[in-house]
């Protein structure tokens, strides 16, 4: 962007519609403008941050008309955290504007006969529903504006979210929303334990530090899993935070810690160490009990989750003499949800532990018809597998946001199940692949499940049959 563009102020641009993203566009002189933190129906001066030959990015600075479909934000941190971008846009809306993203993807990128978009399912929680947040301790708090020109000092520990695009700038979350349960008096509690003993926050520039990440599970059984991240291997400190959090919170089902010296967060090669309870929590759905280990992925929406695997299986249309291939199917909670309306389900995820897990959670069950494989799908699915286990009847996937690999497509092409389901966090990758499943395949459903209310987020589920 040139220099004259730079900083440039666009007055009275009017907001029209929501786009991708979570940004909202108006036009100007011919030129689409991003812009961030408004509604549909605001009019607004914009100073310009980022521009190219057919578009422009910019920030809100002066309002002239408020949207009437805007709605009072219910968090403190709105606009600095950026957990929850939609708090200042009434539901209803939310879910309309969800629903047409599917539909713009679908009809920019897939470019296949699509039917009717169903109307969304919308979340009975917008607030408190998620299961699971990691929290980050850091010596480098974000202040405000209005507190950098106050001139006070200010102590700069905080424990909370990142700053978006700022990553070594935390902001200090006194209460979010996301969560319900005990998270909001774990996260105060332990914050102001380290301040009164002087305990040091992560240090993500030099990595130093003792106290470095807080995660924080929790089920609709009741159960809570704690797990704090240390920075340095301080025995005598570690016991101390510990011993803390198991005495202040007996409630605790599965307490946790794991010493990371690394350059970065995950923990995933690293042991863990059970402080106190069990190394894991339980999930129930359907009368399944689904084990959640520190290292498990479980959808985020412990209710909603239950809504987008009833709408998967009711998709699959499965009678009882079918094997179903589950793809991606992670520590096989679609697996073992289908189970028993199946014959056989092969569930396949690159991620070994997982389908630790997976295997687990059929045992646990009682359920004896499934089979899981770790490795790389486009390897493990080839004609000596299938030779072995069938062609699949039903092929389920669910692939990461990044969407299917190409060679996992060619092999769906390859395999001619006669339905497949595709569930996919995100519909434009899930539009892509569409494109190339529609040399053999046709839509014949799609249903938007939204999984995370205050966001632009939005779930899909489509059915798909081979062509005649």
């Amino acid at each position: 962007m040139s220099r004259k563009m730079k900083n440039k102020v666009i007055t009275n641009l009017m907001i029209e519609r929501i786009a991708s993203e979570g940004k909202c566009v108006g036009h100007h002189e011919g030129k689409v403008v991003f812009v961030g933190n408004v509604a549909p129906g605001d009019v607004v001066d914009v100073r310009i941050t980022k521009g190219k030959s057919s578009f422009m990015e910019g920030e809100a600075i002066r309002f002239h008309e408020y949207s009437k479909d805007r709605i009072e934000p219910f968090c403190s941190h709105f606009g600095t955290c950026g957990g929850c971008k939609w708090q200042h846009i009434n539901y209803d809306l939310q879910k309309t504007y969800k629903r047409q993203q599917v539909l713009d993807q679908f009809q920019r990128i897939a470019k296949v006969p699509i039917p009717e978009v169903a109307p969304i399912l919308g979340s009975a929680q917008t607030q408190y529903y998620r299961n699971k947040l990691d929290f980050t301790f850091s010596n480098k708090k974000w202040l405000t504006l209005d507190q950098i020109r106050s001139g006070e000092e200010f102590d700069r520990n905080a424990l909370g979210f990142h700053i978006p695009k700022m990553f070594d700038k935390i902001i200090d979350i006194e209460h979010c929303y996301l969560q319900g349960g005990n998270s909001n008096d774990v996260r105060n509690s332990l914050r102001e334990f380290a301040l009164q003993n002087k305990l040091s926050f992560y240090d993500i520039r030099e990595q130093v530090g003792l106290l470095r990440n807080l995660i924080i599970r929790t089920t609709s059984t009741g159960q809570t899993m704690v797990i704090v991240q240390f920075g340095e291997n301080d025995p005598e400190s570690i016991t101390q935070v510990m011993e803390f959090l198991k005495v202040k919170f007996p409630e605790i089902t599965s307490l946790l810690y794991v010493i990371n010296t690394k350059g970065n967060e995950t923990f995933h090669d690293l042991d863990l160490v059970t402080f106190a309870g069990l190394p894991y929590i339980e999930e129930e759905m359907e009368g399944l009990k689904f084990r959640v280990g520190p290292k498990s992925f479980y959808q985020t929406n412990s209710e909603q989750a239950y809504e987008l695997y009833k709408v998967a299986r009711d998709f699959a249309q499965l009678k009882g003499d079918e094997v179903v291939y589950d793809l991606y199917t992670g520590t096989g909670t679609i697996a073992n949800f289908v189970a028993k309306q199946a014959k056989q389900v092969i569930g396949v995820e690159y991620v070994e532990a997982a389908i630790e897990d997976a295997k687990l959670n059929s045992q646990i069950n009682g359920i004896e018809n499934t089979l899981f494989y770790a490795g790389d799908m486009k390897d493990i699915l080839n004609d000596e597998f299938i030779a072995k286990h069938a062609k699949p009847d039903v092929i389920i996937t669910d692939p990461p946001r990044a969407g299917m690999d190409e060679k996992v497509v060619q092999m769906l092409l390859r395999l001619e199940a006669p339905t497949v389901v595709y569930v996919s966090c995100n519909p434009a990758t899930q539009a892509r692949d569409l494109a190339l499943l529609g040399e053999k395949y046709q839509v014949e459903k799609i249903q938007p499940v939204d999984m995370f209310p205050q966001t632009y987020h939005v779930e899909n589920v489509v059915r798909l049959t081979l062509k005649s």
